[in-house]
């Protein structure tokens, strides 16, 4: 059954979802906070969008035009439903179709400033252990996008010093930073993210620009509770989210 939720603590800001397909979670709004829209920026493009999040959260930080890509119908469409929800036609378009495919499209090659990827994070063979659910399956594991996949696929969406923003496992950012060297990326800056200050970090998120020269920043961590299993004041920051 659908219903609809607060995205975030933002007032009217609201998305559908459901109970037996992907629903979203904080991943997906620390990676929208960690995006950053410069004065160059034009057009936005988040790849596997899901049921929207990320694209909803944009809208919070920027009036420029956003297409959310997804290869599962009806996650598209709840994402299309949500953006009808907030009146958001006018910027974000919802597309469904398999990213492997359109970014070699010209209405999609190279026309894009910044391209944000919340990709699934397993990697996937016969002995993987997946969950009976297909939408949860194709979120979580690799099946229908692997990681050197998504790499070549920004590399083929963004023009020329354009930014690249993603969320992966600690474990595979050794990886995810070859893949990027090998097509072309710098990585520009990296945030850790942590369960809570003690813990060691699981994700991380990345920044790399196609192109790119200049050092690597290492910023400080992210820690999303604190000491009393509340969430930190930044992510409360982040959950309460408005433009200035």
């Amino acid at each position: 059954m659908e219903t609809i939720h607060d995205l975030l603590g933002y007032d009217g800001l609201k998305i559908i979802q459901s109970d037996e397909k992907f629903r979203f979670s904080i991943d997906s709004l620390v990676l929208a906070d960690f995006v950053q829209i410069r004065k160059q920026t034009k057009r936005l493009v988040d790849i596997g969008c899901g049921n929207g999040p990320i694209s909803l959260f944009l809208t919070l930080k920027t009036t420029l035009p956003i297409v959310g890509v997804e290869i599962q119908e009806s996650l598209a469409l709840q994402a299309q439903q949500s953006v009808g929800l907030n009146h958001c036609e006018d910027q974000v378009t919802i597309v469904h179709e398999d990213i492997r495919v359109i970014s070699k499209q010209e209405a999609f090659y190279h026309q894009f400033d910044v391209v944000v990827a919340n990709p699934p994070y397993f990697e996937y063979n016969e002995h993987s252990h997946v969950n009976k659910n297909e939408y949860l399956t194709i979120a979580r594991h690799e099946v229908k996008l692997t990681l050197e996949e998504l790499v070549q696929a920004a590399e083929q969406m963004l023009s020329d010093h354009g930014y690249f923003y993603c969320i992966h496992r600690c474990v595979r950012l050794e990886e995810l930073i070859i893949r990027l060297h090998h097509a072309g990326f710098k990585a520009k800056k990296i945030r850790f993210i942590h369960s809570k200050a003690s813990q060691a970090s699981e994700l991380v998120l990345v920044e790399a620009q196609k192109g790119g020269r200049g050092e690597l920043i290492i910023e400080p961590p992210l820690v999303i509770y604190d000491h009393q299993n509340q969430y930190s004041s930044e992510v409360m920051s982040i959950f309460h989210f408005k433009c200035e």
